[in-house]
């Protein structure tokens, strides 16, 4: 098991807490410090089962307003966006084998345990 976190995050915190209470030590990806690839985000996009980079985007942020993202279209650049900005990314996003959770709200990674 694989855990996006961001140990800023309250949700991400919680969603962690869930899985080590669980007797699981999941693989800890700081995604802020250690960037991802847009192949990265693609197959996470795949697992999570999402149709559009668009659904791992938080739109609160005020880099997606500052960018336009709104108004982009174009998949890859959404994507790219998340590489060059990884606090776009919603999370946590929390993996096992071929299948992914967002951890909003943290009970979601149940269906991982």
């Amino acid at each position: 098991m694989k855990i996006y976190h961001n140990p800023r995050c309250s949700k991400s915190r919680q969603t962690l807490q869930l899985i080590e209470q669980a007797d699981i030590k999941p693989e800890i990806i700081l995604y802020m410090q250690d960037r991802l690839t847009m192949a990265d985000i693609s197959v996470l996009l795949d697992k999570l089962n999402f149709e559009s980079p668009r659904q791992l985007l938080r739109k609160g942020e005020a880099d997606y307003k500052a960018l336009g993202l709104k108004n982009v279209d174009d998949e890859g650049l959404l994507i790219k966006a998340m590489v060059d900005f990884p606090k776009l990314m919603e999370r946590p996003i929390v993996v096992k084998g071929d299948k992914a959770v967002l951890g909003r709200p943290p009970e979601n990674v149940k269906a991982l345990l």
